[in-house]
């Protein structure tokens, strides 16, 4: 299996700035960041996120670079709580095989790249890495 991520933040930037990191492990892993409410302004649209989770599949055009395969399922992480309803509810209107990490957004997008470069990974392994920063001490 071939597992994507997708990383919603409030703000464009930071979702953009996550990705910059997490790309640095991810080897040709899809990520697409995705966020901001679509005006310039701070918030997540669900038909963004949508969108963000077709084109890691390979379902959407403009999404992750030719060189990397789609994906055939997808993590996604998220910043604060109407992210998740939002991310809830693109999920549930795509066709996507994707599943919510219960994580900090960066170390978790980091964690989840790094296992999603394993040729064994699956969509739970994938999450459980990421979910696995959470654990991770900075000091």
């Amino acid at each position: 299996m071939t597992v994507g991520l997708v990383v919603v933040s409030h703000s464009e930037r930071a979702a953009e700035g996550i990705v910059e990191i997490a790309a640095e492990m991810a080897g040709e892993t899809r990520i697409e960041a995705v966020g901001g409410d679509g005006q310039g302004g701070i918030g997540t649209v669900p038909d963004d996120i949508g969108e963000a989770l077709a084109a890691v599949a390979g379902e959407a055009a403009g999404g992750a670079e030719a060189d990397e395969p789609p994906a055939d399922g997808v993590v996604v992480l998220v910043d604060l709580g109407s992210a998740v309803m939002n991310a809830e509810v693109a999920i549930e209107l795509s066709d996507v095989d994707a599943v919510i990490a219960d994580a900090p957004v960066l170390e978790g997008a980091v964690n989840a790249a790094v296992a999603a470069t394993d040729p064994s990974a699956t969509l739970e392994s994938v999450r459980e890495q990421a979910e696995a920063a959470a654990e991770i001490s900075k000091v």
